[in-house]
């Protein structure tokens, strides 16, 4: 029994069978439908590839083609394997009716609700539905004129540049606010080494001037206590001299005084 892949927005035709490997060895092996780069870029967070240039044919040459060949080029086949076999599914050729539009519009608001992609903001998720959604509306106009189709296929291009091109703008800003952050804190690191070697010499000058101050004041308390005793001394010698002095002045009256008589 087949496992058909993901579903999509996408109309397609049933698959069709390309290979068949009937080795009992062959490991069961299912792989992913090819997606539109775009989506699959925005869904894995990197950028989104330019669109595809030099692939398809001018417009003038796209009058005669089926739209089969033309759909198969702008939105090509999906593939996967199933039980060693090669499975392809082409794109509907088929014109879209007005239920069918209708329906588009309720699948889609149906898968944003089941996969529950944010209303606003970034969402690969909401991103990754209206592509699928686009592509199916890209699909419906090419059928009934190719020159619509062509022209809204490179609107979505252009879209899907722009896109790349903000997200590429956006990661190198991420990537500019994570340098400078580092910087900061590596900064910020370097400042507070600088501080808490600058509160250490504080420290050591401020045990430095108490040091100092102790020192000052034992000087100052030994040269008053020096001071005093001089004083002391000087005071007690001019104690002793006016004491002689005294006595020789008393001597020296007692000398003169007979003299006198």
């Amino acid at each position: 029994m087949m496992i058909p892949p993901s579903q999509s927005l996408m109309k397609y035709d049933n698959p069709v069978l390309v290979s068949k490997n009937t080795s009992a060895k062959t490991p069961k092996k299912t792989t992913k439908p090819k997606q539109n780069p775009a989506i699959a870029a925005l869904g894995s967070g990197g950028p989104i590839p330019a669109a595809p240039k030099g692939k398809l044919p001018p417009m003038d040459s796209l009058s005669n083609p089926p739209p089969e060949e033309i759909l198969n080029k702008i939105l090509p086949a999906r593939e996967w394997t199933e039980n060693g076999q090669l499975w392809r599914q082409f794109v509907s050729s088929t014109p879209a009716t007005r239920p069918e539009v209708e329906n588009l519009q309720g699948e889609l608001s149906k898968k944003l609700q089941q996969r529950q992609a944010r209303e606003t903001g970034i969402c690969p998720v909401r991103r990754e539905l209206y592509s699928q959604c686009f592509d199916e509306l890209i699909r419906q106009i090419t059928i009934e004129c190719a020159e619509r189709g062509l022209l809204l296929l490179k609107v979505r291009d252009e879209i899907q540049m722009t896109i790349a091109a903000y997200q590429t703008l956006y990661e190198s800003s991420v990537a500019f606010g994570m340098r400078k952050a580092l910087m900061a804190e590596q900064g910020k690191a370097d400042m507070e080494e600088k501080i808490q070697t600058l509160e250490e010499d504080k420290r050591d000058l401020e045990r430095q001037v108490l040091e100092l101050k102790a020192k000052c004041d034992a000087v100052e308390k030994r040269e008053t206590e020096k001071r005093l005793l001089e004083e002391k001394k000087h005071s007690d010698e001019i104690q002793n001299l006016k004491k002689i002095n005294q006595q020789l002045k008393a001597q020296i009256e007692s000398i003169v005084a007979p003299g006198k008589k």
